[in-house]
């Protein structure tokens, strides 16, 4: 366990501030082939304004053909025409077989009439060419369909096409590159055939079990003949699982550069929408994409988006995800079984998947993807490392030993960072020097040479450190110290940094309770030199407490308790309502031996300290005069061998990192 012990501010305040990594787990396949480049502007602009001049004529051709605007026409009754006939009047007259007429005056002026046809007047064509007017015949079948036409046809087809039009334009905006609405239930997967990453296994330091597994799809798709003679069937299903920046999403691209068939890659997320039955509709878009270009592959990175553990019931987006996650359940392990199409999934949360999704038939295997060992850190240290120059000073199996707990992303953004150091002093070369600094920057904080101590308080904080440093050297137990500085970083304003002789997977009593005593050496050298404590403790305390909880409540290292683990209190993924999971007269025995294992470490910590008086104070006297030194000056003033003497040094084992929260 690497630990940072820190003084703090004495500032007031909640103050609880954890340094938090962000790994740069992000994989960038290549573009593919963009598509053909669309019409240039002006061409665009002259299907956007077609529309509108359409709708424009019809309206004109609505509002000027005969009969449908202009000046209205003068209505004649029978009597009144004849005498208009009479009285030379009339210049014009169209005549229909039902006896409509239509047509002007003298003056120029419209006017229509309806001639009685049951009257039979045979007098009236004479009296019609005896005053010299104009009579024509007309067809009633031309003119009743040019109007109906004019009236009703054309206004009705160019209203449906505008709302086409509008209709194309609101869809391409919500439909996103598919176009229309209808595209809202496709699948987004990437498509990788042709144009595929070229990462491949080679590229990806350690990991030879896991990579290893998951190259048995890769064969099982390149050679299916070899295990049908065998009467075997290639994995259905793989699920990767690891902690954030482990590179899953980096070993399914090395899957996808040497499988050699199509490759549809998306993120769990891609499924999620507001509307029921979306996310359903596009897993079955992507099983059938994948059905037809078979052999294929299928990578859904964080799958816990859509696969998390089904409730008894739900609504609203409760009940998209459900479905989602009830189509992939189907599509995995349905009625089409032979589909040589495999899934593979990446998650790091693998424990709120649904139990269905991690059976046999559907993810038959799951691949542990850990934080990397001792030889896994350097091996991936030197490939991030190539393309840069190192000093001869720099020894990536030194950095990879400072750094447990790392992940790749982690070691990757740990040279970034030193050669970013390298940059700001106008170097190409990284020295061990920037390295170093780059971890500091990452666990710790950013050097902060404007937040100068008053010389009291630069005391008390070399007080501090060095009653962490001399607890930790003084302990048989307690790892190593390597560095001890009283120069701030971040929100810490002295760190005195641990790291182990190796790699552990379990930890002793022995070692936890050492580590409790390195803890509150600091508020102990406070107590023995300044006669009292300081708000420097206050992430101590913190991270004191929460180990020595642990201590009691999961591990049983309590006599009184006894050997019971209580596990976590409070809401739980099965129980969201739960308390505790304990009655109140346990609580308080579990206080009871908090308090308990805190005191002992205090009283042992400051009986170390109180027997090596002299130690200390040449401990803070050489703090206040180089501010840094380094683990074997310390151990020359303590003058006894380093912790952790009888352990070995060259295990490779798997560790987390731990960083003791800082306080405001």
């Amino acid at each position: 366990m690497s630990t940072w012990h820190r003084a703090t501010p004495a500032r007031p305040g909640p103050g609880k501030k954890s340094v938090a990594r962000t790994p740069a787990k992000k994989s960038v396949p290549p573009t593919p082939t963009p598509p053909p480049a669309p019409a240039g502007p002006s061409a665009r602009s002259r299907w956007i304004w077609l529309l509108p001049a359409g709708v424009l004529a019809a309206f004109l051709l609505l509002l000027f053909h005969p009969g449908s605007g202009g000046t209205p026409a003068q209505v004649l009754s029978y009597t009144g025409f004849v005498s208009d006939v009479t009285a030379n009047k009339v210049s014009t007259a169209a005549v229909t077989a039902a006896g409509a007429v239509s047509g002007t005056l003298v003056g120029g002026k419209a006017y229509t009439s309806q001639i009685p046809v049951a009257l039979n007047d045979s007098a009236l064509p004479a009296l019609l060419l005896g005053h010299k007017v104009q009579v024509t015949g007309t067809s009633p079948s031309t003119g009743s369909v040019l109007g109906l036409v004019l009236e009703w046809v054309l206004p009705i087809l160019v209203f449906v096409g505008l709302f086409v039009w509008l209709s194309r334009r609101s869809g391409k905006q919500l439909g996103g590159r598919m176009g229309g609405i209808m595209a809202i239930g496709k699948s987004k997967a990437k498509v990788y055939d042709e144009d595929r990453p070229k990462t491949r296994f080679a590229d990806i330091a350690g990991y030879e079990g896991s990579k290893a597994e998951v190259m048995e799809v890769v064969d099982y798709l390149k050679h299916p003949a070899r295990y049908d003679r065998a009467g075997a069937v290639g994995p259905k299903g793989v699920l990767m699982v690891g902690p954030p920046g482990t590179g899953k999403t980096l070993l399914a691209r090395a899957v996808a550069g040497e499988a050699g068939v199509p490759f549809f890659a998306l993120s769990g997320s891609s499924f999620v929408e507001m509307f029921v039955g979306v996310g359903a509709s596009r897993v079955r878009d992507l099983f059938v994409d994948a059905r037809k270009r078979a052999p294929s592959i299928i990578f859904i990175d964080e799958i816990d988006a859509i696969g998390g553990r089904r409730g008894p019931g739900g609504f609203g987006s409760n009940d998209e995800r459900e479905q989602t996650l009830n189509q992939l359940l189907s599509e995995m392990d349905g009625f089409e079984p032979g589909a040589r199409v495999v899934v593979m999934a990446a998650t790091n949360r693998a424990e709120i998947l649904d139990a269905a999704l991690l059976r046999p038939g559907r993810f038959d295997r799951t691949v542990e993807i850990p934080l990397p060992n001792y030889a896994e850190r350097t091996a991936i240290l030197a490939i991030h490392g190539e393309g840069k120059t190192l000093a001869p000073d720099v020894d990536l199996g030194v950095v990879a030993r400072g750094t447990p707990g790392f992940s790749g992303a982690d070691l990757a953004n740990l040279v970034n960072e030193a050669a970013i150091n390298a940059v700001r002093d106008d170097r190409r070369v990284l020295t061990a020097a920037d390295l170093d600094a780059a971890r500091d920057r990452l666990l710790i904080g950013r050097r902060d040479a404007s937040s100068a101590l008053l010389p009291e308080e630069k005391h008390a904080v070399a007080v501090h450190e060095a009653g962490h440093a001399l607890v930790a050297a003084l302990s048989e137990h307690a790892d190593p110290v390597a560095k001890v500085t009283i120069l701030s970083r971040g929100a810490a304003l002295g760190v005195t940094e641990q790291l182990p002789a190796f790699e552990r997977h379990l930890y002793p009593e022995s070692h936890l309770t050492d580590s409790l005593a390195v803890r509150l050496g600091g508020r102990a050298a406070e107590i023995l030199i300044l006669a009292e404590p300081s708000t420097g403790s206050a992430s101590d305390l913190a991270g004191a407490t929460e180990l020595a909880t642990h201590m009691v409540r999961e591990w049983g290292f309590s006599a009184k308790v006894g050997p019971i683990s209580y596990g976590p209190e409070g809401p739980n993924r099965d129980n969201p309502f739960a308390g505790r999971p304990y009655a109140e007269d346990t609580q308080r025995s579990i206080d009871q031996e908090v308090a308990r294992l805190l005191r002992e470490a205090e009283d042992t910590a400051t009986t170390l300290l109180r027997g090596h008086r002299d130690t200390l104070d040449q401990v803070i006297v050489l703090l206040l005069e180089r501010e840094t030194i380094d683990g074997a000056e310390l151990m020359a003033i303590v003058g006894a061998p380093g912790a952790g003497r009888h352990e070995p040094d060259a295990a490779a084992l798997a560790l987390t990192m731990t960083a003791t929260p800082e306080a405001g």
